[in-house]
């Protein structure tokens, strides 16, 4: 007979698997233009500028609901958060297919940032950490991360499969489109029958029973008042600001060393997506069985990433072997997953209650994710401003003096790491 701790780890790990169905599928329809950039442009009529443009402006709203999402997520069970937000990146998907004008596309963007970004990935990410202990946080979200880039790769081929056989033209883009939508849908369903309700407390930070409303709102001060949380998350806003530059890889390829469209598409996909399977349980090991710290792991990874990128722009690309550019920004994206897969860890490393996660998770998203809803139209605005490898290479420079930026909090953050320590020994 299975013992009560046997069905403990069988509701963990179902919950766990549907989370990263759900993680590898839900940003399929936002983020397009990872596999399908040229087609975009091609058959959408959309320049760099206006592909930007619509991103920045989904990121301007999940940001705005990154800061709803501080009171939604220990408000709201994730049995109702998770498959809304799946059915409803799959309604929106289907508009998304008719290839509406722009001011429609963009309105569709920002509701596929509203059902990503504000209901399910705060839910994901509070859910992960309290499924993990203390010691497991790096794995758990190096598993979370190597999961979610499996489902994307194959999700993603899938959809880039249906594109090349149907000729690679306005209607297969569709069609892809369409592949993209059913896929959520399919998994919110899953997920609503899968998933365990949340026990929602309704007590304060003194154990006096309250309102659920007010229960909320307290952790969300709480979070607000928490300097720690606010420490990781604006490191987790230098990790995005490199990650936002990863996109430009792709369209980098293209200009500089003149790859096919299919190809491109191949390379974003890996780019984006497999990268994950590589960085994710790479640093989720490397932060629990080597560094024993993922603050440590993010500063050694700064520097490596920093260094590369800096090299790498200026870096006589016309002469120029096409595979060694490819391994050298599929290298740089792999560090950065790494880092992504773990940036949330130190919020167990710098002591955060475990009773606030929801609204930890929910601010440092807000902060962390920012760069979303600037540096999208940014990078686009710098390329089309400044044609060939110019603006290129100011896109790179930027990304590495995140890096930089972010390698001197991490050291910061480690100060305080030891002197907590140091005071509670």
């Amino acid at each position: 007979m299975k013992t009560i701790a046997d069905n403990r780890q069988s509701k963990k790990w179902i919950s766990f698997g549907t989370l990263v169905l759900g993680a590898g599928t839900i940003y399929k329809l936002g983020c397009l233009k990872d596999a399908f950039y040229v087609p975009m442009q091609e058959f959408m009529g959309l320049s760099h500028t206006q592909i930007g443009t619509a991103m920045s402006v989904a990121g301007l709203i999940s940001t705005f609901g990154f800061l709803i999402s501080i009171y939604l997520t220990d408000r709201v069970s994730k049995k109702v958060m998770i498959p809304m937000s799946l059915m409803g990146i799959g309604l929106l998907g289907i508009g998304l297919s008719t290839f509406p004008p722009y001011w429609l596309f963009l309105l569709i963007n920002c509701g596929l940032a509203v059902c990503a970004d504000m209901l399910y990935w705060p839910t994901m990410l509070k859910t992960v950490r309290l499924l993990g202990s203390e010691e497991e946080q790096g794995r758990m979200f190096g598993i979370m991360e190597a999961g979610r880039g499996l489902v994307d790769t194959v999700i993603a081929f899938g959809a880039l499969g249906v594109f090349a056989l149907l000729g690679s033209n306005a209607a297969s883009l569709k069609a892809a489109i369409l592949f993209y939508s059913a896929v959520p849908m399919v998994i919110g369903i899953i997920a609503y029958f899968l998933l365990e309700p949340d026990e929602i407390k309704a007590v304060n930070a003194a154990g006096e029973k309250v309102s659920r409303n007010k229960a909320a709102m307290d952790n969300v001060m709480l979070a607000l008042k928490n300097r720690n949380i606010w420490l990781v998350s604006f490191n987790v806003f230098s990790v995005y600001c490199v990650y936002c530059g990863l996109t430009y890889f792709i369209p980098f390829l293209k200009d500089l060393y003149a790859i096919p469209a299919v190809l491109v598409g191949a390379y974003g996909i890996i780019n984006q997506y497999a990268l994950k399977m590589l960085g994710g349980p790479v640093g989720g090991y490397l932060t629990d069985k080597v560094f024993h710290s993922a603050t440590k792991y993010l500063r050694v990874v700064f520097v490596i990433t920093g260094t590369a990128l800096a090299v790498f722009a200026f870096l006589p690309h016309s002469h120029m072997n096409v595979y060694f550019g490819m391994l050298m920004t599929l290298s740089i994206g792999a560090c950065v997953f790494s880092m992504r897969a773990i940036f949330f860890a130190p919020m167990d490393e710098i002591n955060v209650p475990r009773e606030i996660t929801g609204s930890a998770m929910s601010l440092g998203s807000f902060i962390g994710y920012l760069p979303g809803a600037f540096l999208y139209s940014v990078y686009g605005n710098i390329l089309d401003r400044n044609p060939g490898i110019s603006g290129y290479r100011i896109v790179f420079l930027i990304m590495a003096v995140c890096a930089g930026a972010g390698f001197l909090l991490s050291s910061y953050i480690l100060g305080v790491i030891g002197t907590n320590k140091a005071i509670n020994n």
